[in-house]
């Protein structure tokens, strides 16, 4: 992508930076960004191997972190299943279903302050608003699970033409939010109006409390193996505190890999880099936006387009790894 950019008015953008958008100022070249955009989702989605995902780095680091078998071992209280709750969102963090999470380090590394004393502040500030979308979701969803979780789709193991309501549930979920992640990416490159401008006039973090709870959101369609052992259980125990704590400790589990990452960038990224990403902010919204469309082309073809073609309703090719 090429560094130059132009400044074009936002149809609807607000005449002031939020977190995520630089409003004014946009890539140049936005349909290649698009299309390229679009293709490094769709090639992560064909060659990711939820085997080595799921089995060889999720199994193994929660199996390590918690001294036996992760996947056969039953919960057998809560105290377990906290500890549980955490050490499987940390383990579950680079799985299909937590690939989303890591496209809002993009946004925020282009935030990035270039003196070391500000570094820190403004490190750790989008990543608290981020946390206070998140957290309430994720609890909520806990909750419901604690009252009702037993009669919910994600814990039925039922199949209908192949598809258990857990992975429909799941294909629903993931699909939505991919197609919201497609939306700000292509917001963010000036391709459409930004559909967060009015909310952002009146309160400028309100994008990344939505990232926030978009992360959260994550849980009530993952149908990772480890997570669903979660979900069984505090569906089983009927106790909606439990609930609420055991899957906010998992997305703290999720979300404490990107946070640790972007801060690792923070106070790693030379100040070349930093000087070159603050002084033409087109360039930060470039970043934006691919992060944004990569994340989501991926969520909308990994988790419903690939999963319809395993499925045998239509055709989608098939890593040989992956056979």
């Amino acid at each position: 992508m090429s560094g130059t950019t132009t400044s074009v008015p936002a149809p609807t953008a607000p005449p002031h930076a939020t977190s995520l958008f630089v409003n004014g100022l946009f890539p140049r070249r936005r349909v290649l960004l698009l299309v390229l955009s679009l293709l490094g989702g769709l090639l992560i989605a064909y060659a990711w191997s939820s085997k080595l995902a799921d089995d060889e780095i999720g199994f193994r680091t929660a199996s390590q972190l918690l001294g036996h078998d992760a996947k056969d071992t039953p919960l057998t209280g809560i105290a377990s299943g906290v500890l549980f709750a955490l050490v499987s969102g940390l383990a579950g963090s680079f799985t299909a279903c937590n690939v989303a999470v890591f496209g809002a380090v993009g946004p925020l590394v282009g935030q990035i302050s270039l003196t070391r004393r500000q570094r820190l502040a403004h490190a750790l500030r989008p990543l608290g608003w981020m946390a206070a979308g998140m957290l309430p979701v994720s609890a909520a969803y806990g909750v419901l699970v604690g009252l009702v979780g037993t009669h919910m789709p994600q814990f039925s193991m039922a199949q209908t033409h192949g598809i258990s309501p857990r992975i429909a549930q799941a294909m629903i979920v993931y699909g939505v939010l991919g197609l919201f992640m497609l939306a700000l990416g292509l917001a963010a490159a000036g391709l459409v109006p930004d559909p967060l401008a009015a909310v952002s006039r009146r309160h400028p973090n309100a994008p990344l409390v939505l990232i926030g709870a978009m992360v959260g959101a994550f849980l009530i369609g993952r149908p990772y193996p480890l997570f669903r052992n979660l979900f069984r259980q505090a569906a089983e125990e009927h106790n909606p505190l439990y609930g609420a704590v055991a899957f906010s400790l998992q997305s703290i589990g999720n979300f404490a890999v990107m946070a640790v990452l972007f801060l690792f960038l923070s106070y790693t990224l030379s100040r070349p880099v930093q000087r070159w990403l603050a002084t033409k902010p087109g360039r930060v919204a470039a970043l934006t936006a691919s992060a944004f469309l990569v994340a989501g082309a991926f969520t909308v073809i990994y988790w419903d387009i690939r999963m319809l073609g395993r499925l045998d309703y239509i055709w989608f090719p098939t890593a040989p790894w992956n056979a």
